[in-house]
């Protein structure tokens, strides 16, 4: 028995538009109850929210049986991390803060099993194998693993042509909020001159056969994003989305009983 499908790399190679959201509570519970919101991916984000080992595979878990594909950001593109979050049960993988050529291919080692990669083959022990019980899985995992590489600064965008011409990268993120930043322009992703290198740089992902992402909650920037070539966009993040339900339903009531 082969590894599972991975039905988001086979929808960014088909060319189709995903829409996405991010999971930032860090509770398996939570999780399962975006997984119902109907969004075609989510990402569990180990980078700014307070998630570990374990509460990453919670999370995978109560996604399994869900419409929506897990995409696991790790905090950084350590190779002992990356091996971690694959044996977890993870097929998706964000990498954020690539700025080199040579960072983007150390990571598609670590997400390739010998001899082509650095991959270590524990998965008789791991979630990702079904605990051994997919026979097959060392022979197909790798074909079913997506490495998404995150661009979020102007050394990322001075090697990004490099970067788009490695295989086994299957799809290359802008991350606004940091490359706003690096611009000049911090908490001003949607500064004139921001915007013209963010659809840039989604052109240029587009154009070279990778697929191109983004996070906006901006439908401005959603929309250009989309006309600009990007295919896996997410929209919106879970904790934003609960305060401003909860903030809006406490004003108003607030407000009638004033």
């Amino acid at each position: 028995m082969p590894a599972p499908r991975n039905t988001f790399k086979a929808a960014l190679a088909e060319g189709r538009t995903v829409i996405g959201c991010w999971l930032g509570m860090a509770e398996g519970y939570a999780a399962e109850i975006m997984g119902k919101a109907g969004f075609d991916w989510l990402v569990i984000d180990g980078e700014h929210s307070p998630n570990d080992l374990r509460s990453i595979r919670d999370q995978l878990i109560a996604l399994a049986a869900s419409p929506s594909h897990p995409v696991v950001r790790v905090p950084i593109g350590e190779t002992w991390m990356i091996k971690q979050v694959l044996d977890a049960g993870a097929q998706t993988l964000l990498v954020p803060m690539v700025e080199s050529a040579e960072q983007a291919r150390q990571l598609v080692r670590a997400c390739t099993f010998p001899p082509l990669g650095a991959r270590g083959v524990g998965y008789a022990l791991a979630r990702a194998s079904d605990f051994a019980q997919i026979r097959d899985y060392g022979t197909t995992a790798d074909d079913q693993i997506c490495l998404l590489v995150q661009i979020e600064s102007r050394a990322g965008l001075a090697a990004l042509d490099e970067i788009l011409a490695i295989d086994g990268i299957d799809g290359v993120f802008i991350g606004p909020a940091d490359l706003a930043a690096d611009l000049g322009h911090i908490d001003n992703m949607m500064h004139p001159d921001v915007q013209s290198t963010i659809m840039q740089a989604l052109s240029r992902i587009a154009a070279s056969g990778k697929a191109a992402g983004i996070l906006t909650t901006q439908d401005t920037m959603t929309n250009a994003s989309i006309a600009a070539g990007a295919r896996f966009v997410a929209v919106g993040l879970d904790i934003s989305m609960l305060l401003a339900t909860a903030s809006e339903t406490a004003a108003k009531w607030r407000d009638r009983t004033a």
